[in-house]
């Protein structure tokens, strides 16, 4: 389970980090604290599906997108 966890982070991160978003920035669009974002992308929290749904809502991207890996497009 850790694995998954660690594989969804750095897929947040990697997603976030294409958006050139800041934790904080990110945090705030998906409507949660910058320091619960963190730990999702370290692997130490376990989103739950509404969670989840925040996060793709504010990268503006389908939920699955955050299962792949695919490589992350810019989207400014």
């Amino acid at each position: 389970m850790a694995d998954l966890r660690k594989k969804f982070g750095q897929r947040v991160r990697e997603l976030r980090n294409a958006r050139g978003f800041s934790q904080e920035e990110l945090a705030h669009r998906a409507g949660m604290h910058y320091t619960y974002l963190g730990g999702i992308e370290r692997g130490e929290r376990n989103p739950a599906l509404q969670n989840i749904g925040r996060i793709a809502r504010a990268l503006a991207i389908p939920v699955a997108d955050l299962f792949t890996d695919a490589p992350a497009r810019s989207r400014r």
